[in-house]
């Protein structure tokens, strides 16, 4: 039995299958703004932060060492080299026995200094902590219910109270840490202590849940060519 010809009711009009004008443009114009969005911002980011270290080094070099007294235009960059060979050559000197004389004999210095004192305690306690190979702030990613039970939240988890700070706090719990960032800007939250079995733990990074935070869900974790690729499960309200 041969098939007969298809209903001309269920064959649908050329121009209705093939996109429009207007919705090819808008198609090719969005695709060039998820390209070429993305390498402006970087580069210009990486360009201000270039100009800005330049603008810092480049006043303490004398002008004989310039290059930029010698050629009719000025070398980018230049500045930013120097201040990482000088950053590389100072943790090199501080690393032996002179060095580390000569650091403490300073830091004796800046210790009688009322004011100084403080700043630079706290300012070298801070990058301390967040440049430690060995420390364990802002390791690991985990989520509590906050504003109210029942809504999650995705905090990073700092270290364990301090024995001053577990003393105040209610006995016979384990106390621990977390940062709760603010969406889309994770510099900013509230910290707050609270007991450890109110923290659910994730098994993403801290790279993923600060792109969680900052695209506002959009981007999750483990996603891969728009499709994600979620391996944990939902927490269990306690």
């Amino acid at each position: 039995m041969t098939a007969g010809p298809p209903d001309p009711r269920l064959i649908l009009p050329t121009e209705i299958l093939r996109p429009t004008w207007g919705a090819r443009l808008r198609r090719y114009f969005l695709t060039g703004l998820v390209i070429a969005a993305p390498l402006a911002i970087t580069a210009s980011v990486t360009w201000w932060f270039i100009n800005f270290i330049d603008g810092l080094v480049k006043p303490l070099i004398p002008n004989s060492y310039l290059p930029d007294s010698y050629l009719p235009y000025p070398i980018p960059g230049f500045g930013l080299v120097i201040a990482l060979v000088g950053l590389t050559l100072l943790g090199f000197l501080t690393a032996n026995l002179v060095g580390r004389s000569l650091l403490n004999a300073g830091e004796a210095i800046l210790d009688r200094m009322p004011v100084v004192r403080s700043l630079y305690k706290g300012v070298k306690q801070v990058f301390e902590t967040i440049f430690s190979q060995s420390g364990t702030s802002f390791r690991k990613v985990g989520m509590v219910q906050f504003p109210q039970p029942g809504m999650w939240s995705i905090v990073f988890i700092a270290q364990e109270a301090a024995p001053d700070i577990a003393g105040r706090l209610p006995e016979g719990e384990e106390q621990i840490g977390v940062f709760l960032p603010c969406t889309p800007n994770p510099t900013t939250g509230f910290f707050f202590y609270l007991p450890r079995r109110e923290v659910v733990e994730l098994s993403i990074s801290v790279e993923d849940g600060a792109k969680l935070i900052m695209s506002a869900g959009l981007i999750q974790p483990g996603e891969q060519n728009g499709k994600p690729k979620l391996d944990g499960k939902p927490p269990v309200s306690a």
